[in-house]
């Protein structure tokens, strides 16, 4: 199973706990409310019946008793009953017991398949009995359980549906917690990859340099890439990590050169290049500057994928050529190879994180080419591809150009100073607050597991 399908399960059955917790709870709550109330209802019955009662033995006129209740009263053998009594009433042999002890009796009978509450007492000389009918007494009950029911039925659907939304809103934070860090392992395995690759690359030409009759200078200059290339992957590790923060702080931006920025990440992939007798070109077309407004880590990301996603696609001996345009306030990076090509069927699949494409070598995800649109989108650019099956292709990306100024057209800078193999941390912390903040949007579809970019 995956690990994004044991996640989701996961998830599911917390929902389900919660929503039968929070069910249960206020279940249990009602039936409490309900016995409540029957409760009080069933004592409030009885005292009111027995309150009745003995107002009726003591005080009232047999001739003319409270509503529902009737009267008898034993003189003697004499036997009085009040008008409209049930047959079945009194009961005698309560009457003669309490003629006999004067004690006061009460309670409930069944005659005639009907139910009393019964008091007898002794009054002036006069053995009087009083009952009322209890039948109307359990019509109310029975209305009772009914409405409690009732109660208990739509407090139970009610209890599910807040549940299942509660749970929703208490599991929302943990799956987009989990889907965040999905998103960091993937996007971390595709960043990491590519300086890795090079630092690789470049250490495997200085062990074969550095046997006897190699050339210092040669091994001078592969040393000093290296040296870049691990303060590059550096800034990567930092980058990555501060990314994987909340979306707090949004990084500023700056004024970067894609000319100098092109040059050299040309620069660095020459190593690569040099294996696979393959060239990258960089030039420009037009005058310059070919200066854009946007974050300098960044965009170096967009140029390195597109590069590396060339590398991917050419066979050895191939031409990647990096064109730079300046039209309409608009600057132009161009990616062009003479590789394997692709479908224009599928130009805009491209660009969808982790999907597969049919072309090229290696495991192809789209991972590195979706993070580039995120990029390029955030900056306010675009980004096309362009290409047939064995004809190359050609990725185009458009950003607002930076307003001329002095310091520009005295010459292309970069927004990153080189000062050293890795970067400050603490100056990193000031101003590297989640590289992708303002450029990444919700999180990404599971996967088995983070691979490699690439259409």
């Amino acid at each position: 199973m995956r690990a994004a399908d044991l996640e989701r399960r996961l998830l599911v059955r917390a929902r389900a706990v919660i929503t039968a917790q929070v069910a249960g709870a206020v279940t249990l709550v009602v039936a409490l409310v309900g016995m409540l109330v029957y409760c009080v209802t069933i004592e409030g019955q009885e005292s009111s019946a027995r309150r009745d009662l003995a107002l009726a033995v003591d005080r009232a006129d047999i001739a003319h008793p409270p509503p529902c209740v009737w009267l008898f009263e034993l003189r003697g053998n004499a036997l009085t009953t009040s008008p409209g009594a049930p047959t079945a009433l009194p009961v005698r042999s309560v009457l003669r017991r309490v003629a006999a002890d004067h004690r006061t009796r009460a309670g409930r009978v069944t005659v005639g398949g009907r139910s009393y509450a019964v008091r007898t007492a002794v009054r002036g000389g006069v053995v009087r009995q009083a009952a009322i009918d209890l039948r109307y007494q359990m019509e109310e009950r029975r209305r009772l359980y009914g409405a409690l029911a009732a109660a208990e039925a739509a407090g139970l659907l009610a209890a599910l549906f807040v549940g299942q939304l509660l749970s929703r809103r208490a599991i929302a934070p943990l799956g987009e917690v989990l889907a965040r860090q999905r998103r960091f392992v993937a996007d971390a395995s595709h960043e990491l990859r590519t300086p890795l690759t090079q630092l690789h690359t470049r250490a495997q030409l200085l062990q074969r340099r550095l046997r006897p009759g190699g050339d210092p200078c040669d091994l001078a200059a592969d040393l000093g890439r290296m040296v870049t290339g691990t303060r590059r992957l550096g800034e990567v590790i930092d980058d990555l990590l501060l990314s994987a923060q909340l979306r707090q702080n949004r990084r500023p931006f700056g004024t970067v050169d894609l000319e100098t920025l092109a040059d050299d990440l040309a620069a660095a992939e020459s190593a690569r290049a040099e294996t696979r007798e393959a060239t990258v070109e960089v030039r420009g077309r037009g005058p310059g500057p070919y200066a854009v407004r946007g974050v300098e880590p960044a965009l170096r990301r967009v140029v390195t994928s597109l590069i590396d996603n060339a590398f991917g696609h050419i066979a050895p001996g191939g031409h990647i050529t990096v064109t730079l345009t300046r039209n309409d306030g608009m600057v132009e990076l161009e990616v062009r190879d003479d590789g394997v090509g692709l479908d224009p069927r599928d130009a805009e699949r491209l660009f969808t994180r982790f999907a597969r494409g049919e072309h090229g070598t290696g495991r192809r995800f789209g991972l590195g080419l979706a993070l580039v649109r995120e990029i390029v989108d955030g900056h306010g650019g675009t980004i096309e591809v362009d290409g047939r099956p064995g004809a190359g292709a050609a990725f185009t990306v458009r950003l607002p150009a930076a307003a001329r100024t002095a310091d520009a057209e005295a010459g292309p800078r970069a927004t990153r100073p080189e000062t050293g193999p890795w970067p400050h941390p603490e100056a990193e912390a000031r101003h590297a607050h989640a590289e992708h903040a303002d450029l990444t949007p919700s999180p990404p579809p599971p996967v088995a597991a983070p691979r490699s970019p690439f259409r």
